[in-house]
């Protein structure tokens, strides 16, 4: 335990030596959020935030893992393969968001760019990995379910990524959860995931409201994939909806959105999704809300880990 806090503490106090000059660079390259125009005003007001941030703590996860893998300790390599998956195609999607305004990759090519980058980080989690918790007859369905798992956690984070500190906090809730809290975590799993852990901490300094530089899409799909790779690595892919909860929940929000409004002709079912926004124009402050998701993202946790210490 105090050898997973020391680097918890390394990888933090590194990310917040090197998050202000960071930043500073991210501005210099006018790497500046674009804000979408249905978006309330008080997001408007945020155009020109520096975005991109969330390369900074994926590079020092994905150096722990390396350096984990060198040093011969297993199970990194699922983990930094999702970073990796999903860092590349992040940044390709922020860069073409900087040139080309809100939109990015196209959806209709982007969820088939990531199914491809799922496949190969699903087969190192699931060949390296323990049986899964809860399908012992049916392991012939475990590599779909796996990339299946793999694409919509990284959307869903990537959904989730539209308030100050709200996906952060959440992301290092369920991070933690998963190694620490949950049985089988290799030292190299561990390695990745605490330093991750560590990083998130000191973007959320400079991610809390009112946000001085936001994780993009390098941030938020990394986090996906490799939250992911881990749950699955472990044998816990059945139990990351549970441990991810909010992130499914603000998945299923714009869902249901989506599928109501063009069955009923452009009515809507909540003010606006994902839902943190139908809170906030409620009147809830993005500290309120983030704050009260990551208390439903520590109880659902915690949860996680209730269920498996039943059935173990």
């Amino acid at each position: 335990m105090i050898l997973d806090l020391g680097t918890v503490v390394l990888s933090m106090s590194l990310a917040l030596i090197l998050y202000p000059n960071f930043i500073r660079t991210l501005r210099e390259r006018k790497s500046r959020q674009v804000i979408q125009a249905e978006l309330p005003e008080s997001h408007q007001r945020k155009a020109g935030t520096p975005t991109g941030g969330g390369i900074l703590f994926v590079a020092l996860a994905v150096i722990a893992g390396l350096a984990a893998i060198a040093a011969g300790h297993p199970g990194a390599l699922p983990s930094v393969a999702g970073l990796v998956a999903g860092g590349l195609l992040g940044v390709t999607d922020d860069l073409q968001k900087l040139r080309r305004g809100a939109i990015g990759i196209p959806a209709r090519l982007k969820l088939p760019i990531q199914v491809v980058l799922a496949v190969p980080v699903a087969w190192l989690a699931t060949v390296s990995g323990a049986p899964q918790l809860f399908l012992p007859a049916a392991q012939w369905l475990v590599f779909p379910l796996a990339v299946v798992a793999i694409v919509a956690t990284a959307n869903a984070v990537n959904i989730t990524d539209g308030m100050d500190g709200l996906a952060g906090g959440l992301s290092f809730i369920a991070i933690a959860a998963i190694v620490l809290l949950l049985p089988g975590a290799s030292a190299g799993e561990k390695a990745v995931a605490l330093t991750l852990c560590g990083g998130l901490v000191a973007f959320l300094v400079f991610n809390r409201y009112p946000a001085r530089v936001f994780m993009g899409d390098t941030g938020a799909l990394a986090i996906g994939f490799a939250l992911a790779a881990m749950a699955i690595q472990q044998g816990l892919l059945l139990l990351l909806p549970i441990v991810a909860l909010v992130f499914l929940l603000e998945t299923l929000s714009v869902i249901i959105q989506v599928a109501y409004f063009k069955a009923s002709g452009g009515r809507r079912v909540f003010t606006m999704t994902p839902i943190h926004y139908t809170f906030h124009h409620e009147g809830w402050s993005e500290n309120r809300i983030a704050l009260s998701f990551w208390g439903a993202g520590l109880i659902s946790a915690l949860a996680a880990v209730a269920l498996v210490k039943l059935v173990m």
